[in-house]
């Protein structure tokens, strides 16, 4: 029985981008599409069957363990972006100052769909959404270089609207203008999650 469920749910490729080392700069580079193989976008800084561990993992794991490369993908939402940009005050948004991967429209909350989701495009790539991408001081400092005054609001800006990491189920090519659907895990909502989250 499948464990996945096709939804109605579509969203379109607005824009895709690549960055080659988020530790000298984040600006992601604009491309017009992606090949995607196992090890995720060739280039990228996040691609790799692996990586060190970070501040994301530390309760579970010592910061620079080898672990596996849930995060080779940023995605993020088109509206939830103008969300940010109109709280900080920016009338035009580059999502290459936040380091994007993959920009879409047409999902309402994307930050907050269901872990283990994924996307699929018409090529059959497939991107596994992992976890919530939370807001970071990086892309701050970024747009404070771009549009002074502005960068110090983001990380609160963006909290909740920050999109997700992903990584790549099935390899395959995707463009900008590409549809892309959204499959969710067909489960239950585990009934001890509130409970679990206030331990």
């Amino acid at each position: 029985m499948p464990a996945l469920k096709p939804t109605e749910f579509f969203a379109e490729i607005l824009w895709l981008g690549q960055v080659a080392d988020s530790v000298e700069d984040l600006r992601a580079q604009e491309v017009e599409e992606m090949d995607l193989g196992f090890e995720g976008f060739e280039g990228e800084c996040h691609a790799g069957l692996t990586r060190p561990s970070c501040s994301r993992v530390l309760s579970q794991h010592p910061r620079g363990t080898e672990i596996a490369n849930t995060r080779q993908i940023s995605v993020l939402s088109a509206e939830e972006l103008e969300e940010i940009s109109e709280a900080v005050g920016i009338e035009e948004f580059d999502p290459a100052w936040v380091g994007a991967s993959v920009i879409l429209r047409g999902i309402p909350d994307f930050t907050h769909v269901p872990p283990s989701s994924r996307l699929q495009a018409d090529s059959g790539a497939t991107l596994v959404i992992d976890l919530e991408n939370r807001p970071c001081v990086l892309p701050g400092r970024v747009i404070e270089k771009e549009m002074p005054g502005h960068g110090k609001a983001f990380k609160a800006a963006a909290t909740g609207k920050r999109g997700v990491t992903a990584w790549v189920e099935r390899p395959g090519l995707i463009r900008v203008g590409d549809i892309l659907r959204l499959h969710i895990p067909d489960q239950p909502v585990w009934e001890h999650l509130d409970s679990a989250r206030n331990t």
